[in-house]
């Protein structure tokens, strides 16, 4: 694959941004955001037998401005906005070669794992230290937590032998449940009955090691987020991984057009989130911003909403009004720019009997204000670790756990009339989970993906139809490679454009474009046998229907 790239930096405040290569061509490209008014451009790379690259800025049926010439003794040029007569909208930034060209072809399959599985390591070495921005809140060393101990309601699901499995099942309430090959650890106090158990951790391996930070992939990690921004960028969060430990690199910038990973925790100004696990994060495409919500960290569980703004890229902690209690493994949906919240498993203790919520809470941003509506209809058993998702005006509501017992039911809150139904379906349902994988795939199918019965880590998919509420299993190898829970999936929008063909027209030559198809993106997740991943697949959304 070609080492070459060009990257672009708009305004002071903003990170480079890869500039896209039509296939097959030494040409990059990019839309500009609006009210830009410097440009800096430059390579990054091998030169190779390349002379010129032309930089040029376009407008539609307006002649290109030309910015400067990149070459091998001049890789850097920059622009503002007074330095020519050029709108502030719509405009695009290319980038040709003007010359000889050592162009190696592309990788032509779109499916391809970007990283190797990464077990339990042997730490060794010194952990890398990531640059510190003036005004950021300083992360001290974080304590080791002892396994077993009180508190620990999040830890990972790779502490269990496999001999000591047992199928879930329900028991007298005030009774031991010890029983089950489980995600979380407690020991001798009782559990929170929301939140799977785990066995003790034999021997030395209740000492954690210094978790080693990579500076080019995250690290391996369950119960973090990935949040897509626009079809070229996807923001990492949080994450727990080997024998328990919160992760060191907590926050990664994923450049989709290359599937490569920048470590962000430094890019975005302001106090960022305390590193989580059990949390959501959810972006508002109108106004551009994640809403990070709730999780939990050993003892300490959350109710804060931070925000990141992606167009300022600077965090902001909200300072809500209204009653939201402490929350994680919740469900967090966008409807008409406010939050839906959905189950999720309280703190420990908490006066609730059943430790998991069936409320429904909506967070709006504009007012900063939580509230409660009136909900009507036959509300689902309270929950933590399922998934929800938006279609047709519908939140579907599908799995989850409420120690002892795992759910496979699927609920719509309809949101004209704020009431849950029970859903009907048809065809072979996933069997129960919780902590699986979840995407929407079109206007009217969504995706199931893994998870973990109570047992096992799981392997299996499946696509949900809300037009003909039927469930269809789908038998996908790359899909079914590895068990896993906890981990992310999501969904890129089809916005990218590639080079398609060219034409001649009135002796110029015209370059047409077409579509990207959309891509499902799998991060992450543990196999509840001390594997965690860092692995990041992708697959066409098309290959996954058919």
């Amino acid at each position: 694959m070609d080492c070459f790239n060009i990257y672009v930096v708009f305004g002071v405040n903003d990170p480079p941004q890869r500039l896209i290569r039509a296939k097959g061509r030494d040409c990059y490209s990019i839309a500009v955001p609006p009210a830009v008014q410097q440009v800096v451009v430059f390579s990054n790379g091998r030169w190779g037998t390349r002379a010129v690259i032309k930089v040029e800025l376009t407008e539609s049926d307006k002649a290109p401005v030309t910015l400067g010439n990149l070459t091998p003794d001049s890789k850097c040029i920059s622009w503002e906005y007074w330095e020519g007569d050029v709108g502030s909208r719509g405009l695009t930034l290319t980038a040709s070669l003007e010359g000889e060209s050592s162009v190696e072809e592309e990788f032509d399959d779109p499916h391809f794992v970007l990283s190797k599985k990464e077990c339990t390591p042997k730490f060794g070495g010194v952990a890398a230290s990531f640059r510190e921005v003036p005004g950021k809140r300083k992360r001290g060393q974080e304590k080791d937590p002892e396994l077993g101990g009180r508190g620990q309601e999040n830890v990972c699901p790779n502490y269990s032998s496999p001999s000591q499995k047992a199928t879930p099942r329900r028991t007298v309430r005030g009774n031991v449940r010890g029983s089950q090959k489980e995600l979380f650890s407690h020991s001798k106090e009782q559990a929170d009955p929301g939140v799977p158990q785990n066995h003790k951790v034999k021997g030395k391996q209740a000492t954690a090691s210094a978790q080693t930070v990579s500076m080019t992939n995250p690290s391996g990690r369950w119960g973090q987020t990935l949040c897509p921004v626009d079809p070229q960028t996807a923001i990492l969060i949080g994450g727990q991984g080997s024998r328990m430990q919160f992760c060191k690199d907590p926050m990664w910038k994923l450049c989709t057009e290359d599937l490569s990973w920048v470590p962000a925790e430094t890019l975005a100004q302001g106090p960022t989130p305390e590193g989580r696990i059990g949390h959501t994060a959810t972006f508002d495409p109108e106004s551009r911003r994640i809403f990070v919500f709730g999780g939990s960290k050993n003892k300490k569980w959350f109710n804060d909403v931070h925000i990141l703004d992606t167009q300022s890229w600077r965090w902001t902690m909200v300072e809500a009004q209204g009653k939201v209690p402490p929350l994680a493994y919740h469900s967090c949906s966008l409807f008409r720019g406010e939050l839906f919240v959905l189950g999720g498993v309280f703190p420990r203790p908490h006066p609730e009997p059943d430790g998991c919520s069936d409320s429904l809470y909506i967070f709006n941003p504009d007012m900063a204000i939580w509230y409660q509506p009136i909900v009507n209809g036959d509300r689902p058993a309270p929950r933590s670790g399922h998934s929800a998702c938006v279609l047709e005006g519908k939140i579907f509501m599908f799995g989850g756990w409420d120690t002892p017992v795992c759910f496979n039911d699927m609920h719509a809150l309809d949101l004209g009339l704020m009431e849950f139904s029970p859903v009907k379906t048809s065809g072979t349902p996933p069997s129960p989970r919780s902590w699986h994988g979840c995407a929407v795939l079109s206007d009217s199918k969504f995706l199931v993906h893994g998870g973990y019965n109570g047992n096992n880590a799981l392997a299996d998919t499946f696509i949900f139809d809300t037009a003909s509420s039927s469930w269809t299993t789908v038998v996908n190898p790359r899909l079914s490679a590895v068990p896993r829970a906890g981990h992310s999936i999501i969904t890129m929008a089809s916005t990218h454009t590639e080079f398609s063909q060219h034409s001649m027209e009135d002796g110029e030559e015209k370059v047409c474009v077409e579509p990207c198809p959309q891509t499902l993106l799998i991060f992450g997740g543990g196999d509840n046998e001390g594997s965690f991943f860092s692995d990041l697949t992708t697959l066409l959304i098309d290959e996954v229907l058919d």
